[in-house]
């Protein structure tokens, strides 16, 4: 969602309370117990549960399925998608864009040295599909080199791709090519 989508949104949120507070109060007009200003109340108090559930959609979240079983892959694995979460964040709350690009680059930097410690640990395992799986790393890491690039130029809409190639790329992988060198970590 670009900066210019995100800012409309935000109006239409705050003309809608402030709607529904104008008619809160036109609806009292009518008398304390007509029943449309308790309604409108209730409207007004549902809107922020509403718009926290959507919000809280855009984070990744830590689910024991993406285990493999080997505590510091899975720390590891914790700590980018706090990472992730905290970059959205950044970009949610429109914070300036050198904490944007602080968090992008803290990212890279320990996304790279996890693919270094897991390939450390497929080698000490024996992994036999460990060239593939370095190799997309390796993709990986260009793909987010790229969108950085691109962000650098065009801040608005890029960021957003960054955000969404991220979550998808580390939960497929890890649900993917991460669980098939699972049992060999067990041996």
């Amino acid at each position: 969602m670009s900066t210019t989508s995100r800012n409309i949104n935000m109006l239409i949120l705050s003309v809608l309370i402030l709607g529904l507070l104008v008619m809160i109060v036109l609806g009292f007009m009518l008398g304390f117990s007509h029943p449309l200003p308790w309604l409108l109340i209730g409207v007004l108090i549902i809107i922020p549960f509403i718009h926290d559930k959507i919000v809280a959609k855009r984070f990744v979240e830590w689910k024991e399925s993406y285990s493999v079983e080997n505590k510091d892959i899975d720390d590891d694995h914790k700590k980018l998608l706090g990472m992730i979460n905290q970059l959205q964040t950044a970009v949610h709350y429109q914070t300036d864009e050198g904490t944007i690009e602080q968090t992008l680059n803290d990212l890279i930097d320990y996304t790279k040295y996890h693919f270094s410690r897991e390939e450390k640990i497929m080698q000490d395992h024996d992994y036999p599909d460990f060239e593939e799986h370095k190799q997309e790393h390796a993709k990986m890491v260009a793909q987010v080199t790229q969108f950085i690039d691109e962000y650098r130029i065009d801040k608005t809409r890029t960021i957003d791709n960054v955000l969404q190639f991220l979550k998808s790329w580390l939960i497929n992988h890890i649900n993917g090519s991460d669980q098939k060198y699972r049992p060999y970590l067990k041996k």
